[in-house]
């Protein structure tokens, strides 16, 4: 079976967000950031699950592309948690580290599939 890494890291990904959002509320009592956090930070995985099955080639870029916006959207809440100090710098610099390579790797999934050739501009 071929390794499939976004589908790992998305989904590696999705646990550490459950983890950040049970650590937000319980020790931070911090509720509404933190679900929108949970929200997009687990949506990214599942997209990537979706496109799995896609019925088009197009019908894949699409979900890709939704997964990429939901990874740009964690980003946002990752960097909110930070500024408002619910997170910590080392806790802001490692999630986004994560983020920002699977925004990368979603990046390049989504220029493949489209056939992009970068060489050619």
């Amino acid at each position: 079976m071929r390794e499939n890494i976004i589908k790992d890291k998305s989904f590696t990904f999705a646990l550490r967000i459950v983890k950040t959002y049970k650590f937000l509320c319980e020790e931070k009592k911090e509720f509404v950031l933190s679900k929108q956090l949970l929200r997009s930070g687990t949506s990214v995985g599942a997209m990537v699950r979706e496109a799995e099955h896609a019925e088009s080639k197009a019908d894949f870029i699409h979900k890709m592309a939704i997964a990429q916006k939901e990874a740009n959207e964690t980003d946002y809440w990752i960097e909110l948690l930070y500024q408002s100090e619910y997170l910590s710098e080392k806790s802001y610099l490692s999630i986004h580290d994560d983020i920002t390579e699977i925004n990368k790797i979603i990046a390049s999934i989504i220029i493949s599939s489209k056939g992009i050739n970068h060489a050619k501009r």
